[in-house]
């Protein structure tokens, strides 16, 4: 048995609370009876007219425009409105995901528009995108994102415009000073950074810490912390199987 395979009661899952019926940990919390609970390290914040404008950035410059997350097409058609900018009726618009692409009809009608997006996977989006090469595309961001995509355009030569438009903000976690959880899930680098921004003085000790993809991964082992439950893995697509196989094992009544 590893020594760090302890018994399993709490988990703190660095993310807003599910919408209702949507909570994929609610049969692993019964299951196992865990306590787990939602909390969000990072909060957005959205730039100003003014400082979009700094960054020399019309939206009416471009035919297309890149949608990675829900926060994104909040800040940006949040921010259109702002700077009285109706986009033509012939803007493309590219989601990561259907999920993403169906919020965007928040905001237009999408029989207007053109309206594209991927399977799921960062490949497919991107190929989606180089499908369309003449167009002339914007991806309104936050401040801190991966570098995967205006480096796929770069590689392949095509007009391409990031734009900050929202930031992503510490937030303020002072409430969980004295308490404690068996596990910490954390899904991106700046959740580890508002870790340290609130606790600077954290120290691991038992607490187990679970990181899914590989920058934030990458972020645990800067701060020399232990990486305990990885996703996703060969056998743990999802951080939901890499918790559950975890606690299935340090749980198990044979030890």
């Amino acid at each position: 048995m590893n020594e760090r395979e302890k018994k399993v009661k709490s988990i703190l899952i660095t993310q807003p609370p599910p919408e209702a019926g949507k909570n994929v940990y609610e049969d692993f919390a019964k299951k196992y009876k865990l306590k787990i609970d939602f909390r969000s390290f990072i909060h957005i914040e959205p730039t100003t007219a003014k400082e979009v404008r700094r960054q020399k950035v019309s939206f009416l410059d471009y035919t297309a425009i890149i949608f990675n997350a829900k926060n994104a097409v909040d800040s940006f058609f949040t921010m259109a409105a702002e700077m009285k900018v109706e986009m033509p009726p012939d803007t493309k618009y590219f989601s990561i995901n259907e999920n993403v692409s169906n919020y965007v009809q928040k905001y237009i009608v999408p029989r207007k528009r053109k309206m594209f997006h991927g399977k799921g996977t960062e490949k497919d989006f991107l190929t989606l995108m180089k499908n369309h090469g003449s167009e002339k595309f914007l991806f309104p961001c936050s401040d801190i994102r991966k570098p995967s995509i205006p480096n796929f355009f770069a590689e392949h030569n095509l007009n391409f415009k990031e734009c900050i438009i929202y930031r992503t903000v510490s937030s303020d976690l002072s409430d969980l000073r004295e308490v404690f959880y068996d596990i910490l899930v954390f899904f991106s680098p700046a959740d580890i950074k508002s870790l340290y921004d609130n606790f600077p003085d954290f120290i691991q000790k038992d607490t187990r810490i679970a990181g899914f993809g590989e920058s934030t991964q990458k972020a645990i082992l800067e701060h020399n912390l232990v990486l305990d439950i990885p996703a996703p893995a060969p056998d743990s697509p999802s951080m939901l199987a890499a918790l559950e196989k975890y606690v299935k094992k340090a749980n198990s009544d044979k030890k």
